[in-house]
């Protein structure tokens, strides 16, 4: 709980422990100031919903206290209790209840934090709203709409450790979605609006001309589900575009207040399970590639002339890289092959396409996954395992590039993602594997800055040696040295 918020609780258990004891006036009085602790708590931190039962319980106390001042003045001299005999025993249980969900649900939602990112420089964050006039959006209702992104990216900036930090979600559309996709109430996750990252809106970028990366998000996921990742990076100098792509993001919602939500479960699937059979020229996932393409030539745009003036020769394409999780990276390989301006790709905890099983992934290329074992323990069709650890397996394989492939057993899909950290009871609750999000976390991170370094650098850092984990290496091709 955030510090404001753990004051109101504290002060709500002195009274409950006090109020069915003697003597009453020392509750009494606290309970006057609980109403005060809450305005001061929702003025400094926000309000939010895992917050509503200490809210409830605080105007219950408050009117108490108010109720209770007449005989508490007439009980001061006796010391008498205000609830005598056994309505003191059941007005202790109930109250013992009360602090109890007080303090668990905002504990199992907490506004979380962040870790710091490691490298030399803060983080900056921008979003933009591009408009692709040269292709049509396929899945919309308009077949004369074009196609649209939100981009939004993290950047190496000049580290201002007074400035405010950029929020983790902008709008209730994002939770609502997120929300949809677990079959839960759309308020749940909107805490996480409150969540602050380690970005900076608008900071100025660090000298200099960075390599970029663009980031590819899962099935009905969001832009900023890495944000561990993507700071990380943009703090070892890396520029960051992560994409909300229409229709398989949870919920984009662009500036002038439209919102598209994602296409159904049960269509999307099949969408993507057609990939996995069949080599197809249309369809979701070239749909997809396609975007990653568009991306990188906006990015060009920005490095000539960034209206906010912040990222105007900065931008490195010539050096450019994808990365991306389940959905995304299913797409990243067929980015990969597509895009001649992309030198590596990284996939986290992805089915390959039957093209990429057939044709392999022509840039260097690096897998970050679990055994079938722990897809198992997750709870895993037999069928999924399979065709996820094969085409992947088959994949690496192909061997056209440098390839690495990096088994983490212990790992959870979502493991993958910020939404591992979301919660402390994750592992509790099947949403974290027995690795831990905190740990995963920092493979991921460890191993990605390595990658990257290598072919968007020309670094030769060692690969990185964790506990556990398991690294295969089918070096073909020497990285070469960084352009620009």
């Amino acid at each position: 709980m955030r510090p404001f918020e753990i004051v109101l609780v504290v002060a709500e258990a002195l009274v409950c422990l006090g109020l069915p004891f003697r003597p009453p006036r020392v509750s009494a009085l606290l309970g006057l100031v609980i109403p005060v602790a809450v305005a001061v708590q929702v003025l400094a931190e926000g309000a939010r919903w895992p917050m509503a039962p200490a809210y409830v319980l605080a105007a219950f106390l408050g009117v108490w206290a108010l109720g209770a001042i007449p005989a508490v003045r007439q009980q001061m001299n006796d010391g008498r209790a205000l609830l005598p005999g056994g309505r003191t025993r059941r007005a202790g249980v109930v109250l013992a209840v009360a602090m109890a969900v007080v303090v668990t649900v905002p504990s199992l939602l907490p506004v979380f934090r962040f870790p710091s990112p490691t490298g030399p420089y803060g983080v900056g964050t921008l979003t933009y709203h591009w408009v692709d006039h040269s292709r049509r959006e396929i899945f919309g209702p308009d077949p004369g709409a074009p196609r649209e992104l939100m981009a939004q990216i993290w950047y190496p900036a000049r580290a201002e450790a007074s400035a405010r930090r950029a929020s983790y979600m902008q709008d209730d559309a994002l939770p609502d979605g997120v929300a949809r996709l677990l079959g839960v109430p759309g308020i749940t996750f909107r805490h996480l609006r409150q969540v602050r990252t380690n970005a900076v809106a608008g900071v100025p970028a660090v000298p200099g001309r960075h390599p970029v990366l663009i980031f590819l998000t899962g099935a009905h996921g969001f832009r900023q589900s890495n944000t561990f990742q993507a700071e990380e990076l943009a703090s070892r100098g890396y520029v960051v575009a992560g994409l909300d792509q229409p229709y398989t993001a949870a919920a984009v919602a662009f500036p002038d207040g439209r919102t598209v939500r994602a296409l159904p479960r049960d269509r999307m699937r099949a969408l993507i399970d057609q990939s996995l059979t069949h080599t197809l020229p249309q369809g979701l996932i070239p749909h997809l590639a396609r975007d990653v393409s568009f991306a990188l030539d906006r990015l060009s745009d920005l490095d000539r002339a960034d209206p906010r003036q912040v990222l105007t020769g900065r931008l490195d394409v010539a050096r450019a890289g994808v990365f991306g999780v389940s959905l995304g990276g299913i797409v990243a390989p067929p980015a990969a092959n597509l895009e001649p301006r992309l030198r590596a790709a990284l996939v986290m905890d992805a089915r390959m396409t039957a093209e990429v099983v057939r044709d392999g992934v022509r840039t260097p290329a690096m897998w970050l996954t679990r055994d079938a074992a722990t897809m198992r323990r997750e709870g895993w069709d037999e069928t999924e395992i399979q065709q996820h650890q094969a085409t992947m397996r088959a994949a690496y394989g192909k061997r056209p590039a440098d390839g690495y492939f990096v088994t983490m057993p212990d790992t959870f899909h979502l493991d993958y993602t910020d939404a591992a950290a979301w919660s402390p009871v994750s592992s509790l609750l099947g949403f974290s594997g027995p690795i831990g999000a905190e740990r995963a976390h920092a493979i991921i991170n460890a191993y990605t800055v390595a990658f990257f370094d290598t072919y968007l650098k020309g670094a030769r850092p060692a690969l990185p040696v964790f506990s556990g984990v398991h690294v295969e290496t089918t070096p073909a091709l020497s990285p070469g040295p960084p352009s620009g």
